[in-house]
C-alpha cells in the first residue's frame, strides 16, 4: 500500500498549483474537494440523504448539486451543516480508499481544504501545508473568484489560523513570491520526504 502524503491550504494559497507540480513528479493526488462536488451528482444514495436533510431545492431541475442554495443554507447553521458534511465525508473517505488501492506509487497525495480541522492528517504519513500571507491569500481569491473582501474574509476567518496549522504540519511551503520558487520548493518537500522513506 502506498503511503498516503496530506496536501492541504487554506484558500488562494497555491494549493491546487503545488498539487499540479506533485503531479508533474509522477505522484498521483486525490482531490478530495473536487472528488466531494463529483460525488454528491454521483452517488444516488448520498442524493437521497442530502435531499432528505436539505429539501429537493438542493438539487436543481437538472438533477445536479445546486451548491449555491445549499451554501446559502448551511452557511450560518452549525447544526445542518455538521449533518451534511456528515454524509458527505464519509462517501468520499471511501472513494479515497478504493482509489488508493488502485495506486501503485510508493506515496499517494490527499488534497483537501480540511485535512487539520477534520483530523485526517493522523491517517496520513506526513502533512504538507502550503501557505501565503493572508493579504495575498485574500487579494489572489478577489482577482481570481470577483469576490468582494468582505466574502473571502469570511471564507478565511471560518478555517483554522494558518499559525495553528504551520504548528501541526509536518512540512510548510510558503507560496509569497512566484512560480519558479513555488516549484522548487514543492520539489525539495518531496525530497524529504522520499529520503524519510529510505
Amino acid at each position: 500500500m502506498p503511503k498516503i502524503i496530506g496536501l492541504t491550504g487554506g484558500i488562494g494559497s497555491g494549493k491546487s498549483t503545488v498539487a499540479k507540480f506533485i503531479e508533474e513528479m509522477g505522484f498521483p493526488v486525490y482531490y478530495s474537494d473536487v472528488r466531494a462536488k463529483e460525488i454528491v451528482n454521483d452517488d444516488e444514495l448520498l442524493k437521497k440523504g442530502i435531499i432528505e436533510l436539505l429539501g429537493a431545492k438542493a438539487y436543481d431541475e437538472n438533477g445536479l448539486y445546486d451548491r449555491k442554495y445549499v451554501a446559502e443554507i448551511v452557511f450560518n447553521d452549525e447544526e445542518l451543516l455538521q449533518k451534511l458534511n456528515g454524509m458527505i465525508h464519509p462517501a468520499v473517505k471511501y472513494d479515497f480508499e478504493k482509489w488508493v488501492g488502485n495506486q501503485t506509487t510508493e506515496f499517494v497525495f490527499k488534497e483537501t481544504a480540511l485535512l487539520f480541522e477534520l483530523k485526517l492528517n493522523e491517517s496520513c504519513f506526513k502533512s504538507v501545508l502550503v501557505t501565503a500571507d493572508d493579504n495575498l491569500r485574500l487579494k489572489r481569491v478577489m482577482d481570481r473568484d470577483g469576490k468582494t473582501y468582505r466574502e473571502v474574509e469570511n471564507v478565511m476567518n471560518k478555517q483554522m489560523p494558518e499559525k495553528d496549522k504551520i504548528k501541526i504540519a509536518d512540512f510548510v511551503i510558503f507560496n509569497n513570491d512566484g512560480m519558479d520558487e513555488l516549484q522548487a520548493e514543492t520539489e525539495n518537500v518531496i525530497r524529504q520526504i522520499e529520503k524519510l522513506n529510505e
